[in-house]
């Protein structure tokens, strides 16, 4: 996490630099706005990956003398046949095709969205592949 961290740090102070350059070229509120938006996003990322990397047993690839052996193994589980992600994204798709025409079809987007991600979330615990 150390080398996220870092990562994130030197976006940060790229904006930090730019964003004062950038308002005395244009003197744009917006733009400049956005950049030091910019710069927080960076900073607050960064200050919460190095914060967490002190706290937190290092990973195998943050060490020099970590092994690909290390991090061998099952990383999570994935559902094969399932057709809750498909719902999902179609409800998405209406959400914001509602946000764009009417709020009608966003109402029912919210509504089978709602379904789709219960359906999704209680997939295993009723029918063929209960637990």
């Amino acid at each position: 996490m150390k080398i996220e961290g870092v990562i994130f740090a030197i976006v940060a102070v790229f904006f930090l630099v730019a964003t004062p350059i950038y308002w005395f070229l244009s003197y744009d509120p917006t733009g400049t706005t956005a950049l030091v938006l910019t710069f927080g996003l960076g900073a607050l990322v960064a200050f919460y990956l190095l914060y967490t990397s002190r706290k937190v047993h290092p990973r195998p690839e943050d060490r020099t003398d970590g092994e690909i052996e290390e991090m061998a193994g099952e990383y999570g589980f994935y559902s094969p046949h399932s057709w809750w992600p498909l719902a999902c994204a179609g409800s998405a798709a209406l959400v914001f095709l509602g946000l764009v025409f009417a709020w009608w079809l966003f109402i029912i987007g919210a509504a089978l969205g709602a379904g789709a991600v219960v359906g999704m979330i209680f997939e295993y615990y009723r029918g063929e592949f209960a637990h």
